[in-house]
């Protein structure tokens, strides 16, 4: 009697291991890809980026722009830290010079409404002080973004800041051609009575 269980206990057992073997296993899913190193981004766009491009240090609830010359970096890093990255990286480069823009409503934002603001505006006019800026309106700037994004590439590198109106907008210009050189070039072309035309 013992023996006849357990050969029935065998056979019964048997197909479910015949199933086992012959079901492939499933291949594990894809890891994620890692998220891009925003200081190598920065480093890999600038040879690249040129006069009429942006790059701008945003704070955290700074709108995701769905216009595709934008490119959106979360960095996960104090907004100070990644301004002044970014403003070494500009000074390094042989071919574009940043023209900051600010939003004009941060001067007036208060301490009781925005701590930490009083604290940031302090460090960042230390941080800038040798670098023309410009205070526009937030809506203003953000239309000329929308713009720009329409011809011209801009990086936007998203920080854990968390004060509103502390954003930081970088228009790169030519290092090597400055505006008043551009102005003696228009000067000049325009007293000249008829530009002389390349032989065909």
């Amino acid at each position: 009697m013992r023996k006849f269980l357990l050969a029935f206990c065998l056979l019964s057992a048997f197909p479910s291991i015949l199933t086992a073997q012959s079901t492939p296993s499933q291949p594990a899913s894809a890891p994620a890809p890692p998220a891009p190193n925003w200081r190598d981004r920065v480093a890999e766009a600038m040879p690249l980026l040129g006069h009429r491009n942006w790059i701008l240090i945003v704070d955290s609830a700074y709108p995701l722009l769905s216009a595709p010359g934008i490119e959106t970096i979360e960095t996960d890093a104090g907004q100070l830290e990644v301004i002044r990255h970014v403003l070494i990286a500009l000074d390094r480069s042989t071919h574009v010079r940043p023209v900051i823009f600010m939003d004009a409503e941060l001067p007036f934002v208060p301490e009781q409404d925005a701590p930490g603001v009083s604290a940031y505006r302090n460090e960042t006019s230390d941080l800038l002080r040798d670098y023309p800026f410009e205070s526009l309106p937030h809506d203003r700037i953000i239309a000329n973004m929308e713009e720009a994004a329409k011809h011209f590439n801009i990086l936007v590198l998203k920080t854990n800041m968390t004060v509103p109106y502390t954003s930081v907008f970088i228009r790169l210009d030519c290092k090597y051609w400055s505006e008043d050189a551009e102005k003696r070039l228009r000067d000049r072309m325009a007293r000249t009575p008829q530009l002389q035309q390349p032989a065909p």
